[in-house]
Formats: C-alpha cells, sequence, structure tokens
C-alpha cells in the first residue's frame, strides 16, 4: 500500500514538477536543445493526464499541470530566443541530448499506446449495454484496447474488461489515499443495473468483502453475476460484488436496468469497485454504453431517473 502512495505521488506529481522547472530553469547554449526539451516536457505532460490514475489525487488536478508548462515553455523562451539555433557541443551537452532524445522515443511510444487505446481492435463488434451504475460520477480507471491504459488487455478473456470507480466532489475516489475502512471509497455499496436484458447464467454471492488492500487470488471474481444478454453470443459478467447482495438467481430472465446486487470489495480486487468484462469462447468482447467506447479518465456522470 505504502508503495502504490508513493508511485501515485512521484509519478503525478513530484516527476512533472521537477521537469517543468527543469525546462524552466535550464541554462541553454542553443535553440536546438532547448527545443528537444520543450518537446520531451509536452509529450511527457500529455501522457500524464491522458494515461495517469487521477482518481487517486483528483481527477481535475490533471489539467493543472498544462498551465505551469505553457508558462515554462514561455519564460525559457525568452532566455533562448537570442541564442544561435545549433554550435558545437561538449561531452556532457551531448549525453544530455541524447538523453532528452531517448525519452522523447519513450514517452512518445507510450502516447501512440494511449490513443490506439481510444478504439477497439476486436474483429468482434462490440456490445451495446446500458451503464450498470446510477446517481453519481463515475471514472474508468482500467478501459481501452491496450495494456498503457488498461492491465486487463495482456489476458485474453479479459481484454476490454473496464475497472469503475466512483469521484466525490474533489474527484477523487476514496476519503483518503489508500484507507482501510470500505465505507470511505465512494462506490462502494452503490446499486448495480443489469447492463441488458437476458438470461441470468451464473452467480455467487457468499464470499467476504476484504479490507484493502487484501486480496483473493483463488476466488478472482469474488461475488458476481453472469449474463447472457438478448441476441448475444457474449457473457457478461459484473464482478466483486458485495457480500450477500446480489438480487438475482442462476435462470432467472432480467430486464435492463433491473437492480442485481451492490458493489462490494470481494475477490481478487485491492479496493471496492465494478469490474465488467464481456466473454465469448475464451476472448475479451468489447463493449461500448450507451454508444461509448470508453478508456482511463473517461467520467460517467449519472443521474438517478
Amino acid at each position: 500500500m505504502v508503495i502504490e502512495i508513493l508511485k501515485v505521488i512521484g509519478i503525478q506529481l513530484i516527476l512533472p514538477a521537477a521537469f517543468i522547472i527543469s525546462l524552466w530553469r535550464a541554462k541553454y547554449t542553443n535553440r536546438l536543445d532547448w527545443l528537444i526539451q520543450v518537446l520531451f516536457t509536452l509529450i511527457f505532460i500529455t501522457w500524464l493526464v491522458m494515461a495517469g490514475r487521477w482518481d487517486w489525487l483528483g481527477y481535475y488536478l490533471r489539467f493543472l499541470w498544462i498551465i505551469p508548462t505553457l508558462l515554462a515553455i514561455y519564460l525559457s523562451y525568452r532566455k533562448t530566443r537570442a541564442l544561435p539555433f545549433r554550435k558545437p557541443l561538449e561531452t556532457n551537452e551531448k549525453i544530455s541530448r541524447g538523453i532528452n532524445i531517448f525519452l522523447i522515443i519513450i514517452f512518445g511510444l507510450y502516447n501512440v499506446a494511449v490513443f490506439i487505446s481510444f478504439s477497439s481492435t476486436s474483429k468482434e463488434e462490440a456490445i451495446e449495454l446500458t451503464f450498470p451504475l446510477k446517481d453519481g460520477t463515475y471514472y474508468i480507471a482500467h478501459g481501452g484496447s491496450t495494456t498503457m491504459m488498461n492491465y486487463h488487455n495482456s489476458y485474453d478473456p479479459q481484454a476490454f474488461a473496464l475497472d469503475v470507480l466512483a469521484l466525490n466532489n474533489y474527484g477523487a475516489r476514496a476519503n483518503g489515499l489508500y484507507p482501510k475502512d470500505l465505507d470511505k471509497y465512494v462506490i462502494y455499496g452503490d446499486i448495480l443495473y443489469s447492463p441488458c436484458s437476458g438470461n441470468v447464467l451464473e452467480t455467487e454471492e457468499n464470499l467476504p468483502d476484504l479490507t484493502p488492500p487484501e486480496m483473493d487470488p483463488q476466488q478472482p471474481k469474488g461475488n458476481y453475476v453472469a449474463i447472457q444478454c438478448e441476441n448475444s453470443d457474449a457473457i457478461i459478467y459484473i464482478a466483486h460484488m458485495q457480500e450477500n447482495s446480489i438480487t438475482v438467481e442462476s435462470g432467472q430472465f432480467i430486464e435492463e436496468s433491473q437492480p442485481i446486487g451492490s458493489v462490494g470489495n470481494s475477490g481478487n480486487t485491492s479496493e471496492p469497485h465494478l469490474h465488467i468484462h464481456a466473454e465469448k469462447d475464451g476472448v475479451g468482447v468489447p463493449l461500448k454504453f450507451d454508444g461509448e467506447f470508453l478508456v482511463r479518465n473517461d467520467l460517467v456522470k449519472q443521474k438517478e431517473e
């Protein structure tokens, strides 16, 4: 848990601050090296804004990095506009330029993976579903068609799975960075609704809700409902549900938007969230909700009808 917190703070606060300050304060001897550092900073900030997990520190904080980045570009430009475009470099300057070019390539490839995630790479047509949560602001923590935006993509049956959290008024998923109290997670206990009309194939409801960051890899889905939607061969799995909250049973036909249970923290999960994926013949199938293919950092704002 401590490692996860330090990772988030380091990547989303310390690193961008360091790169922006470096762009602003560095002593340049030519405009080419300044342009290279500007390009790297822009590519890094783009990746951070698009691919960072912003539900930990506050969703809207992601946009605040844009302003100091532009300010650093302007202030550093004023110091370099009179410099020559190129000049012979000392050894240490060549090393610095090489590092920046290497970082541009790495984070450039990261950004390519980010933008590829916005469209389905599957041959299967996406299944159209109704979003299974109401009355809240819901955040896509994992979603998309590459592992950069969705770690599930490396596992074929869950290739297009979504992990969904809820945000409070400050854009955070919980009261605290990583609380142990389940009730401090905004989504915990939210009612889940069937995303389609169809038959319930399987259910499990007797597994306990775990204290974060405890996980149960022996029961990866935890409490769950499996639904065979009408007009689809794929099976929809809704997982990590709250113990004894499931209100449907195997063999039952259910209607779209019918309550089926509540969000919990059972199974192989580190904190309360909704996991949903579609599977056909052991391969994940893309999902669309109200016509949208959702990816990390998308928001779904729902009002109870």
